[in-house]
């Protein structure tokens, strides 16, 4: 009976089957596909290359290269100082003074000194004759003639010994008068009238003004690219006129306290505004390849390194990898695969995915924020 129940109801089914399929609603045809999604509006940076500011600046004053610490060749006490500090000097000009009272004295003396050694000289000479007249007679032994001769000789040479004692004498007596050896200016002053000083003591310090170099202190990592960077000198009294700079010495040794070496830059076209003890900078540029400045916006780096996002045709976006040549404020300078004239997206680079697309509203400078 079960069997007979069955049967008759597997007809039944496939008789309804056609109908329920018509029933079914045909979904409409914008529901069946997901909509693109919009391309994001961006603002790009076009790239453009320029040479790298690999240049740097070091702060120094400004030197003699001829400098020199005068003082007297002699002791004593400084009667008078007639230079003042700042003050031109001419070769032979006469800086300071001392008492001469002691070395005239002095002077007197070595001369009463040699009035006597010759003196002593002319009675020996007379003897060593009688000596010679009474040996060549018989009337005196060889020996007795002998120490009259040797006499006579010692008696010359101590008459030698004076004259130069007297000139020595002279000389020192000259030396009371400190003169300027050459052209320069007074740098500084080490001693006052009035002082007791010794033999060289330093009593003012000249400089010759005909060469002037500019000196600074560089660290250890910038002498191997000394030799070959071009050097430009500015000075804060007038900073619009840059002058040549020539790199002439480099200390040999750092120095103590502070591991910096003392490095000059011979200045052989300063005009005459360059005064000694001024204050100037000396910036070194070399060479280095071009590179592009970006906002710093632009730079984006999702682990793998700084990265900009290129745009392409139909608006795509592509990864392109760079390296920061140099991070400022608002711009960083970049190198890598990029190309003069293509465009780049300068602000919010994290909100893109290699699947983005992206619509140029507005262009900024490269080099700003604007």
């Amino acid at each position: 009976m079960r069997h007979l129940v069955r049967a008759a109801r597997t007809p039944a089914l496939l008789l309804l089957l056609p109908l329920l399929a018509a029933c079914r609603a045909e979904p409409p045809a914008a529901a069946q596909a997901t909509p693109a999604p919009e391309p994001r509006p961006v603002q790009v940076a076009q790239v453009a290359f320029a040479p790298a500011e690999a240049g740097t600046a070091y702060t120094g004053i400004v030197r003699p290269r001829h400098e020199a610490e005068l003082g007297f060749r002699t002791g004593g006490r400084i009667t008078a100082r007639l230079v003042e500090l700042g003050e031109r000097v001419v070769a032979g000009q006469e800086l300071a003074r001392l008492d001469p009272a002691d070395l005239a004295l002095a002077l007197r003396s070595a001369e009463a000194d040699l009035a006597g050694a010759e003196a002593q000289a002319r009675q020996a000479a007379n003897d060593a004759a009688r000596s010679r007249s009474l040996l060549t007679a018989g009337h005196v032994a060889a020996a007795f003639d002998d120490q009259r001769q040797a006499a006579a000789r010692a008696a010359a040479e101590r008459v030698v010994g004076a004259r130069a004692a007297l000139e020595l004498a002279r000389n020192r007596l000259s030396y009371a008068t400190l003169r300027a050896p050459s052209d320069g200016v007074v740098a500084a002053l080490l001693a006052e009238a009035g002082q007791v000083v010794t033999e060289g003591q330093a009593v003012l310090r000249l400089a010759d003004t005909s060469e002037r170099e500019l000196v600074v202190r560089v660290p250890e990592a910038t002498l191997p690219a000394l030799r070959d960077a071009a050097a430009e000198a500015r000075f804060w009294a007038r900073p619009e006129t840059p002058l040549a700079a020539t790199l002439r010495e480099v200390a040999p040794q750092a120095d103590a306290a502070l591991r910096t070496y003392a490095v000059r830059f011979s200045l052989p076209d300063a005009p005459d505004w360059v005064a000694l003890g001024m204050t100037g900078t000396v910036r070194l540029a070399r060479e280095a390849a071009p590179v592009a400045t970006l906002p710093l916006s632009a730079l984006h780096d999702r682990g793998a390194g700084p990265m900009v996002w290129r745009v392409l045709p139909e608006g795509r976006v592509e990864a392109v990898p760079v390296a920061v040549r140099h991070l400022g404020a608002e711009t960083v300078q970049v190198s890598g695969p990029l190309a003069p004239g293509e465009q780049v997206v300068a602000l919010g680079p994290q909100l893109l995915d290699p699947a983005s697309r992206v619509r140029v509203v507005s262009t900024r400078l490269s080099a700003s924020l604007r």
